[in-house]
Formats: structure tokens, sequence, C-alpha cells
């Protein structure tokens, strides 16, 4: 009997491990620098977290959820990779997001009091999986946690419901104190020392006196609560998040035709390697040879390439696209980057590829003109196999006859029209 139920424990607990893996992003799927490199830094905290978020006993059901405002059905098909590091108002904050599946009465509970309840029932037990956690790290300025619950109320006699954002942001310090508190009074005191926003709309808030009074038992009469103030008022200086100083004007780069190809005549002798080495492979187009170009105010050196398919790879022009991808264009890149130099000054590699398909019996031959923008941070983690292919077009542009489209490959790949 007891190994009965160690072997299910053991069981449920690997069925539970990618769902688990899955709440918090990869850092290759982070594009600010700064946050990749937090993401990669903390992530075996970032997991550990997960497990005590996603297993932690809520008085209604809570998802992690990079999406607000779905219904219980839909969260279970919506990405759940919601545990990131990102940029708030130029501070470095821990972002949680999900969605809470309590419905509160809007006739007996007040904006306030669902406020609260959601707070100390999700947002409490997030900031004690994490706070703690994070507590060396320097940068991170404060936590950021989003949640969706539902208010009801009567319309004309038919009871509605609507989603109700709540969004907080929690001073570090603040999170730190409150997470290792059993302090009902300081837990909910934490409202007033963090920014609210209900809806997106900044809120001010004073927490239920009920709160207050169970910790007064014996004073005499009820405890009334004090005037709303502000977070400058009531939080310490240290704590507060304030307005970042602005910064610096970015540094203009000098992307004309004329200094780009200044910088193409010190790679020449990279490039007749690479046409060298990868021809038969790549297929290069004789009059289309490598080439710096600008593109979204980075640099690219761009790859003219011929993708040949097989008449049964015909398709959509997503189809084409994919399978361009796939069967040629993602070959090409390690034997590519041993070549490059360690740190060219230009930002990526664009393949453009001419994609052709020989006829069917009575069609005509198919031709489709797709360009693949990467840059070398991405391809250099495909390259060690730390993101798949999704992931590194993801991270950058695709363009099927000049035109910028959304790829997914295994989607693409199945369109047989």
């Amino acid at each position: 009997m007891h190994r009965g139920n160690a072997v299910l424990a053991v069981a449920t607990l690997i069925a539970a491990v990618p769902q688990i893996r899955a709440q918090v992003l990869a850092p290759p799927e982070i594009l600010d620098p700064a946050m990749r490199a937090l993401q990669q830094k903390h992530l075996p905290e970032l997991k550990a977290a997960a497990v005590d978020i996603t297993t932690h006993n809520y008085p209604y059901k809570f998802y992690l959820s990079r999406t607000l405002d779905v219904t219980e059905k839909q969260e279970q098909v919506t990405d759940q990779r919601s545990v990131r590091f990102s940029n708030f108002q130029g501070h470095t904050v821990l972002q949680v997001t999900g969605n809470y599946f309590a419905s509160y009465s809007e006739d007996s509970m007040n904006q306030n009091e669902r406020v609260k309840e959601t707070y100390l029932d999700v947002v409490l037990p997030i900031l004690r999986a994490t706070a703690p956690r994070l507590a060396s790290e320097t940068q991170l300025s404060a936590f950021a946690i989003e949640v969706a619950h539902h208010v009801r109320k009567k319309v004309l006699g038919v009871t509605v419901e609507r989603p109700e954002n709540l969004a907080l942001i929690v001073p570090r310090a603040t999170a730190e104190k409150v997470a290792a508190s059993d302090n009902v009074n300081e837990q909910v005191t934490a409202l007033l020392e963090s920014r609210v926003f209900i809806d997106g709309n900044p809120v001010k808030l004073w927490p239920h006196a009920d709160v207050t009074a169970s910790e007064s038992s014996e004073s005499e009469g009820p405890v009334r609560p004090s005037p709303a103030i502000t977070l400058a008022e009531r939080a310490p200086a240290a704590d507060r998040l304030v307005a970042p100083t602005p910064a610096p004007p970015p540094v203009i780069r000098d992307l004309s035709p004329e200094t780009l190809r200044k910088q193409q005549a010190s790679y020449q002798g990279m490039i007749e390697h690479i046409l060298l080495e990868l021809d038969a492979d790549a297929h290069f187009v004789s009059y289309a040879p490598p080439v710096l170009v600008a593109f979204h105010g980075m640099s690219y050196l761009q790859l003219s390439v011929t993708t040949n398919l097989v008449a049964s790879d015909s398709g959509s022009q997503y189809r084409i696209a994919a399978l361009a991808f796939d069967r040629h264009v993602s070959h090409l890149i390690r034997p590519l980057l041993s070549i490059l130099e360690k740190d060219p000054d230009f930002d990526g590699i664009v393949f453009s590829s001419t994609v052709r398909i020989p006829p069917k019996t009575g069609d005509s031959a198919a031709s489709e003109a797709v360009e693949f923008f990467l840059s070398l941070t991405e391809l250099r983690l495909y390259a060690q196999y730390d993101i798949t292919g999704q992931q590194l077009i993801n991270s950058g542009f695709v363009l099927i006859n000049g035109e910028r489209v959304g790829l997914e490959l295994q989607t693409a790949e199945s369109d047989i029209r």
C-alpha cells in the first residue's frame, strides 16, 4: 500500500514537472539584454518559485498566464510562462501575471475589499515564493504582480460578471518584509507602500477596518481607518519607486550606404571565405554578392541564396517559407558562424532566399522571395542549442515577398493547399 502511494506520488510529480517549468519564460525569449541576463542568472530560483506558486492551495483556482481576462477553459491552452524580469518605468522588476477565478459580489465587497482579498489570497503567496529567493539581487527594485479576478453584479435583474485587473508594484524592501511576516496588519499595510492599479488606472486604497480591528480587540470601540495617503507620503524613501532619471539621448548609428560600404570592405576577406566554403550548400546567387544592409536600425550581412524544394512541398507561402528555413537556411547557420569573426561590427545576418518549387503536371513553377533577418546574438544561441528554430524565428523578422509575416514553423509546414 505504501509502495503504491509512493509510486503514485512520484508519477504525479513527474507529470507536473513540464507544467511547472513552463511557468518561467526562457531567457532567450527576453529581448532586453539586461533582463535576459538576469533571467539566466536566476533561472534556478525562478523555477523553484514557480513550483511554490503553482502548488500553493488557493481559495479558488489560480493560473500563471501571459494573458489576462481569459476563461478557465482558455487558460488550459494559453501560454503560462509569466515569471520574468522586466523593465517598469526604468526600474528592474520581477513580473508575475496570472488569472484568479474568484468571483466577488460588487454589492457586498467594494473595490478596496476586493483588492485586499486578492492581495492576501494570491499576491502574498507569490511574494513569499519570490522575494526571499531574490534577496541578494541588487538590481531588483520591485515586484510587479498582475492578477485578474472577477466581479459580478445585477443589471436589470440579470447577474453580469466582468473581469477586474489588479496590478501591484511592491517595492523590494516591502516585499521582503511582508514575505517574512505573519502579522495580517503588516501584510495589509504593505498595500500603502505599493503602487496599485485597477484596470490600468492608478488608485489609492486604505485597508478595510476589520483587519485593523482584529489586532485591537481589547481597544474601546471600533478602530477607524485613517484617511488614504499616497505612496510618496507613506513609504520610506528607500522603498519608493521614484521617477527614473531621464536617459541620455540614444546614440544615432550611422547606417548610411557609404558607411556600410566602408565596413563591408574591411570584411571582404571573410566574405570571400564564406562564398568559397559554403557555396555548395548555400547556392549563393552569383549576381547578388553578400552586402551589408540596414534594417530596423540595425546592420545585417545579406546572403542571397537559392532554396530548391520538391514538387510535393508546394502549398501556401507560409509553408514554403517554413520549409525553406527548416530544409535549407537552418543548416547554414553553424558553418557560417564558424567562419565569422568573433565580434563583427554588424548586428546580424539576413538570409535572402529565392525559393523554387518545380511544377506538378499542368501547373506552373512556384517561386517565393523569403528573407530571414536574424541577430548574431540569437544565431549563436541557436548554434549552441540553447533555443529552438521557432524561438530564433520569433526573435527576428521574416518577410515574404517584401511583407513582414509571423511564421509558426510546425503549423505552416502542415498547411498544404
